[in-house]
């Protein structure tokens, strides 16, 4: 349940929040502070982004070094404003509606939710099982379109989920085939923190797989991401012949072996292709 910041609690005297959610500071006017202020509350949408469970007010002030005060007086803003829910049971925030219907536009202006989806619905009518479309965003992939296939065990990485680059197929074949110099960066800086046993964390291996998915011409995921789960995926080249976005098989590992898995790879390639002709390129 979500309601408008104005039925909300006045923030108590621990959070050091005023009852009224406003707090005077002098370094916060100007058109300059302004901008910062809005930087400030970008921030918020982004940590809340990494929070399906939502988060408190003293939670997201802590974890974006702001005042409490500062933090409850943009969180009420981004309320109103229809970005922010607030739950009053569990007195946290989560993202709203209008950062969806944001996201839907910018989905749609990159032809990833209208363009796509027949081809999307095309591979996973051939495969029976989900398939995903997924663009870089920073360290991370982000899901922009998935198909569930008619079983009843389901792919969680829904559209606007952001995952991990080294434990995933489709990360993995962002990386492999970035730009020269983006994938140099990413073999360097990227984070290789464990997400299942089977997670890559050494550098050198890392590397050795990003060479052998460019070899190819494919990634794999082998429960490194989730365990019980595999994938194949094969990038979306631009004209440049650098992936602006990659597409993959995911299945459950009772469901489906590696090897046939692997052996979808064609039909992938294929549906690839195809999208490298329709969608705009980034």
């Amino acid at each position: 349940m979500s309601v408008n910041q104005d039925t909300m609690p006045a923030a108590d005297q621990s959070g050091a929040g005023p009852k009224d959610g406003s707090a005077p500071e002098a370094a916060e006017s100007g058109s300059g502070s302004r901008t910062d202020m809005v930087g400030k509350a970008l921030g918020l949408l982004v940590l809340l982004g990494d929070e399906p469970r939502g988060a408190s007010a003293a939670e997201l002030s802590r974890r974006a070094e702001l005042p409490f005060s500062t933090t409850y007086r943009l969180l009420g803003s981004l309320t109103r404003d229809g970005f922010v829910d607030y739950e009053p049971d569990g007195r946290r925030y989560h993202l709203g509606l209008r950062v969806f219907q944001l996201g839907q536009r910018v989905s749609n202006h990159h032809g990833f939710a209208g363009t796509s989806l027949p081809i999307l619905r095309r591979v996973t009518e051939e495969t029976g099982e989900a398939t995903i479309l997924s663009v870089r965003d920073g360290n991370h992939h982000l899901t922009v379109n998935k198909v569930d296939g008619p079983q009843t065990f389901r792919v969680t990485s829904d559209p606007g989920h952001l995952g991990a680059l080294h434990t995933t197929s489709v990360g993995k074949a962002l990386v492999a085939f970035a730009d020269d110099a983006t994938r140099s960066r990413l073999l360097e800086e990227l984070p290789l923190d464990p997400l299942t046993e089977r997670s890559i964390t050494d550098r050198g291996d890392f590397r050795a797989e990003i060479e052998q998915v460019r070899a190819r011409g494919y990634a794999t995921m082998d429960e490194e991401n989730e365990l019980g789960m595999r994938a194949v995926a094969v990038p979306v080249f631009n004209s440049q012949g650098h992936a602006f976005a990659s597409l993959a098989t995911a299945v459950p590992v009772f469901r489906m072996s590696m090897e046939a898995l692997v052996a979808l790879v064609p039909l992938l390639q294929a549906a690839a292709a195809e999208l490298s002709a329709r969608l705009p390129q980034q």
